[in-house]
C-alpha cells in the first residue's frame, strides 16, 4: 500500500508541476496562431508605429500639409496643432481594434465604425491615399516588421479606401466642418 501511495503521489506533484509551468492561462500552444496584434508587439509598439506614420504623413508632399488638395491643406493649417495628439491615440486604437487586440476604437465622427464620417470632408483622393499608404509601408519598414505582418497591416488599411475615398467623389473642397 505504501508503494502505491507514493506513485501517487509522484504523478499528482508531477501533474501539478506540468499545469504550473507549462500550461499556463495565456500561453497558446504551437497551433494557436497569435492575433495580429500581439506579432506587431502589442500597444507600446503600435502606439510608436502610429507616431511615426503620423509625423512622416505631414511631411508626405501628395497628403501632407502642402497637398494640392484644398481640404487636407485647411485641416494642416487650422486643426493640426489640436488635433494630431488625439488623431495619433485614435489611430493607435484603430490599428489595435482592427489587428485583432484588447482595445476598441469608437469613432468620435459620425455613428459608424467605418472611416467615411471622419473622412468625407477632407475629400481624400485615390492617389492621396495611396501616398499615405505608401508613406504607412515605410514607417512598418521602419520598425523592420516581417513581410507577412507588413502585408496583413496594409491589407486592412486598403480595405477602407473606399471609406475614406469617398468624399472625393463630390468634387472641389466646400471648406466643410472638421
Amino acid at each position: 500500500m505504501g508503494m502505491m501511495l507514493r506513485i501517487i503521489i509522484t504523478l499528482i506533484v508531477i501533474c501539478t508541476i506540468y499545469f504550473l509551468f507549462f500550461n499556463e492561462p495565456g500561453n497558446k500552444s504551437k497551433n494557436e496562431e497569435k492575433t495580429l496584434y500581439e506579432r506587431l508587439g502589442g500597444i507600446y509598439v503600435i502606439s510608436g508605429l502610429v507616431d511615426h506614420f503620423s509625423d512622416a504623413v505631414i511631411n508626405d508632399p501628395i497628403a501632407g500639409k502642402n497637398s494640392s488638395n484644398p481640404c487636407l491643406k485647411k485641416w494642416y493649417a487650422e486643426k493640426m496643432d489640436q488635433r494630431l495628439s488625439g488623431l495619433k491615440w485614435m489611430r493607435t486604437l484603430w490599428v489595435c481594434d482592427q489587428a485583432g487586440g484588447p482595445y476598441k476604437y469608437v469613432p468620435t465622427v459620425g455613428t459608424g465604425s467605418d472611416l467615411q464620417d471622419a473622412h468625407e470632408n477632407l475629400h481624400i483622393s485615390p492617389e492621396e491615399f495611396d501616398a499615405v499608404a505608401k508613406v504607412l509601408s515605410d514607417s512598418l519598414d521602419h520598425f523592420s516588421v516581417p513581410g507577412k505582418e507588413k502585408a496583413e497591416v496594409l491589407a486592412v488599411f486598403s480595405k477602407h479606401k473606399d471609406q475614406v475615398n469617398h468624399g472625393s467623389r463630390y468634387g472641389k473642397c466646400p471648406f466643410g466642418k472638421f
